[in-house]
């Protein structure tokens, strides 16, 4: 196993992980948000509250996909955490800027440190989701006897919960811009032949992302009171 631990922890071993578990991460993204626009039936949300029913209903495939879930974040967030810090370490500022796969981010900080930085936002979103949506620490009497549509839409009408959600949103679509275009370069296909269809998808995928979490908050607030 000691084989194992030192190609995973090397340079070359930390960007595969990274690219395979973010990867794994989107496909977990595309299936939420799916599931997610059935607030948008038009039936009162009767077709959300089967889908969460159904979801909750499955009481070995649901903990077990969100043991799964948890180690796919997890090996993502450390490896890119080991990766931030040894190159802080290893290389100048200057330098680093230059020899990026991906181009320069916000007011040109290197593109590695831009999503690292987007990670953390990204995990405190996260954690406000899951205080909110899987452990019910926050709002917890305003939900107490409602459906499972009727809570989604009082939770995304909280304040702090709009806020997070927008920042959030459009913070975790530039992280997966970026991220799909390094995850598919790390995976080979860095070939003038293939990176316009890649960075064609990666903006596509990254707009539907963003436009399409931040929409449930503004929703929310448009069409419930």
């Amino acid at each position: 196993m000691s084989w194992l631990l030192r190609a995973i922890t090397s340079s070359i071993g930390k960007k595969l992980v990274m690219a395979i578990t973010g990867l794994a991460l989107c496909g977990f993204l595309v299936a939420h948000l799916a599931g997610n626009l059935l607030l948008y039936a038009g039936d009162g949300g009767k077709s959300y509250d089967h889908y969460a029913e159904t979801l909750h209903a499955q009481k070995i495939l649901l903990p077990v996909a969100e043991v799964g879930l948890l180690v796919l974040f997890l090996l993502h967030l450390s490896m890119a955490f080991r990766t931030h810090l040894e190159n802080k370490a290893a290389r100048p500022v200057a330098y680093e800027v230059r020899q990026s796969k991906l181009p320069p981010g916000p007011l040109l900080k290197p593109a590695s440190a831009v999503m690292f930085g987007t990670g953390i936002i990204i995990l405190l979103f996260l954690l406000l989701h899951l205080s909110d949506f899987r452990l019910g620490l926050r709002n917890s009497a305003l939900v107490v006897g409602k459906t499972q549509f009727e809570r989604a839409v009082i939770l995304l009408r909280d304040p702090l919960t709009t806020i997070v959600y927008i920042v959030g949103s459009l913070t975790l679509g530039y992280h997966v811009l970026h991220g799909l275009q390094s995850a598919f370069q790390t995976l080979g296909l860095n070939h003038p032949k293939y990176t316009p269809l890649v960075k064609w998808i990666s903006r596509a995928f990254a707009l539907v992302v963003a436009l399409g979490f931040a929409s449930f908050p503004l929703w929310a607030w448009a069409f419930h009171s």
